[in-house]
């Protein structure tokens, strides 16, 4: 009876230490996969600000902008003044991008305002007024040839003229969508899309204008 007593003692003590094995084994599979996810999620969470350095190391600068100042960074915040020559230029990204989201903050400072995010190519999200149709396009896509074939719905409620903007532009393919304050207002298949190229921040020339943008994350899609 004793010897009988102690084996089944000692069989359940070695299902106690299963179980226990089993538990732990759990527990580590559940780490790791949390582990993998983590990872996995800072893989694909490619959103970077390209104003973080406090200067434009990742954009191609145009020549001539250490003498006329089109472009300064200070504090963040990425200062586009017109020239007394008043030259056209466009500051693009040195790293070029296929399907992207591009969320950023822009003010209106001073002058007649035009100015814009290209896409890839030439195409273009207005901001400000369009020389063309005299009034303000912002949200509006421009595109060479086609002129502006869409307008931004809902813009006028949104638009702030003093404060800072927020804007959020979307490219998938030839779809370009485009946020204002956290409301869209376009949704547009541009013709003339293009698989990949830079982002560009536009400084309209024959203009005297003033404009801020800040916060400037792009994220690979």
């Amino acid at each position: 009876m004793n010897y009988v007593f102690r084996t089944n003692l000692s069989f359940m003590e070695l299902c106690k230490h299963n179980f226990s094995l089993l538990r732990i084994t759990q527990f580590g599979l559940c780490t790791l996969l949390l582990s993998f996810c983590s990872l996995s999620y800072a893989d694909k969470n490619t959103s970077r600000n390209l104003l973080s350095s406090n200067d434009l190391s990742q954009f191609l600068v145009p020549k001539g902008n250490n003498q006329y100042n089109w472009y300064v960074v200070e504090a963040g915040v990425l200062q586009l003044r017109s020239s007394p020559n008043r030259k056209h230029s466009v500051l693009k990204t040195k790293e070029v991008f296929s399907n992207f989201r591009c969320s950023f903050e822009f003010r209106f400072v001073e002058g007649n305002i035009d100015s814009g995010i290209e896409l890839r190519n030439n195409d273009q999200i207005q901001i400000g007024i369009s020389g063309s149709l005299k009034r303000d396009m912002t949200g509006s896509p421009y595109i060479p040839g086609l002129g502006y074939p869409k307008h931004a719905k809902g813009v006028d409620t949104l638009l702030s003229s003093k404060d800072w903007n927020q804007m959020t532009i979307i490219c998938e393919g030839p779809r370009y969508r485009v946020n204002l304050a956290g409301n869209e207002i376009l949704d547009y298949q541009s013709p003339r899309a293009i698989p990949k190229g830079p982002i560009g921040i536009q400084l309209h020339g024959n203009r005297d204008m003033k404009i801020d943008f800040r916060r400037f994350f792009v994220e690979k899609l």
